[in-house]
């Protein structure tokens, strides 16, 4: 049985919609621009090593906040039922397969589907490869988690684009900071990231931070194992013999998981700290197994990090009803990027019930303010297409008696700290030593 099959078996859920998605994309792609409905293509890993952790709870995230939203149920500003009174109808597909193929998949999205609008996409190869279309089709979309800093280095002057996560520049810096308060004294930084933009950007951001914030702490050793390897032997004995008091990782979803399980079954995180930038998507599954102490961090103020605000109140217990488990991370985004969307429908300035053109959707999108699941969010980046947030980091902790992982001693930094400004690289800005960075 391969990979996606056993995702698929395992996770009932992702086949189900998958499913779902696969009947509707047959049936009612003719009549999408006649029925009145807002439609939404929804894209996320619902196979293979990435679900799990990552596509299912953004694929629960997104129902979750498609069925509030049809029955108005949403605290306010959100209270109106739909998105600007017309009902939300989701085409959701699964983002496994490649670049290539999500790009074939967007297009039909676009083109056959007629969705009003895409929200999607995990992987930054992914995104590199969809925001050109997107431009070339004019076509609004909304990147709710890819983090490569070289988006928009690649779309210079975008204009249906979005993104209303933060990017890997932001992760880095950060977790640079976090380090400086809570391990000033640390000599020797390893690292080991994925092989693609992402596990790259994230190295380099981190390494030139580290520079600036920590000058005494060296980098041992560097590990670049290809994406989805999932067997890190060889990788953790390099790693060892450095003996690092310091291992720096992006992984995230499966490998990410295996890394920690393989790493801690052969000692290396007795001695050193991890920190993991995308550690909290499985905060619920580590149980015993990673260490009280590693270091991890939600990719901002999102799941187990997220503020005690009215709309992550209403979220999470939604969420926790229907899924018997707190939103991670990847939720918390994909319900920030459907709030963004709503809030840039609803202020196009277009009769209610009426849809919104992608253009009219852009224009209020750009530079807009709004409300999220995680606190007040600013589009201030890349010409009021990418989305400025602050980011936390903490530390694991198992509790026995409950069997379950929470997170203490939490450091926040404000997005005016972590963000570089519009006019320069996030590098540039790191190397001259964060000019106007604002922090507490």
């Amino acid at each position: 049985m391969n990979n996606s099959k056993k995702s698929m078996l395992k996770h009932p859920l992702a086949f189900a919609i998958t499913a779902a998605g696969l009947a509707l994309s047959l049936s009612a792609g003719v009549h999408a621009a006649e029925n009145g409905k807002f439609r939404i293509g929804v894209v996320t890993f619902l196979s293979g090593p990435a679900a799990g952790p990552f596509g299912e709870p953004s694929a629960n995230a997104a129902k979750v906040l498609v069925e509030g939203l049809n029955k108005g149920q949403l605290p306010a500003p959100y209270d109106k039922i739909g998105i600007n009174g017309a009902e939300i109808e989701m085409v959701m597909i699964d983002e496994a397969g490649g670049a290539a193929k999500q790009v074939e998949e967007f297009r039909n999205l676009v083109q056959r589907q007629k969705v009003d609008a895409v929200v999607g996409y995990i992987s930054s190869g992914d995104c590199l490869a969809i925001a050109p279309v997107a431009e070339e089709l004019g076509a609004m979309t909304v990147f709710y988690d890819c983090g490569t800093s070289q988006l928009f280095k690649e779309d210079k002057t975008p204009q249906y684009v979005f993104r209303t996560s933060l990017d890997a520049a932001v992760d880095n810096i950060g977790a640079a900071r976090y380090l400086a308060k809570v391990r000033p004294d640390a000599q020797k930084v390893a690292g080991i990231q994925q092989n693609y933009a992402w596990g790259q950007d994230s190295w380099n951001d981190f390494t030139h931070s580290m520079e600036q914030l920590m000058p005494k702490a060296k980098v041992v050793e560097s590990q670049m194992p290809k994406v989805f390897q999932g067997q890190y032997g060889a990788e953790i004995s390099a790693i060892s013999v450095k003996r690092p008091d310091i291992i720096h990782s992006s992984f995230w979803g499966g490998d990410m998981e295996a890394l920690v399980l393989q790493a801690n079954a052969r000692g290396l995180l007795e001695d050193a700290t991890a920190v993991l930038t995308c550690g909290e998507s499985a905060i619920d599954r580590y149980k015993d197994q990673a260490p009280n102490g590693m270091i991890i961090g939600g990719r901002g103020p999102f799941g187990a990090f997220a503020p005690d605000n009215t709309l992550n109140g209403w979220f999470k217990g939604q969420y926790q009803a229907a899924y018997k488990t707190a939103p991670t991370y990847p939720a918390s985004k994909m319900a920030q990027a459907i709030l963004g969307l709503k809030h840039a429908a609803e202020n196009a300035k277009v009769e209610p019930g009426k849809i919104p053109t992608p253009l009219q959707m852009a224009q209020a999108f750009k530079g807009a303010t709004f409300e999220s699941v995680s606190g007040t969010v600013q589009m201030a980046r890349a010409d009021g297409h990418q989305a400025m947030q602050g980011i936390a980091y903490g530390e694991y902790q198992y509790d026995p008696a409950t069997k379950k992982g929470g997170v203490q001693n939490v450091i926040a930094f404000s997005g005016e700290c972590v963000t570089p400004p519009d006019g320069t690289t996030a590098l540039d800005w790191i190397k001259a030593g964060f000019p106007g960075a604002q922090c507490n």
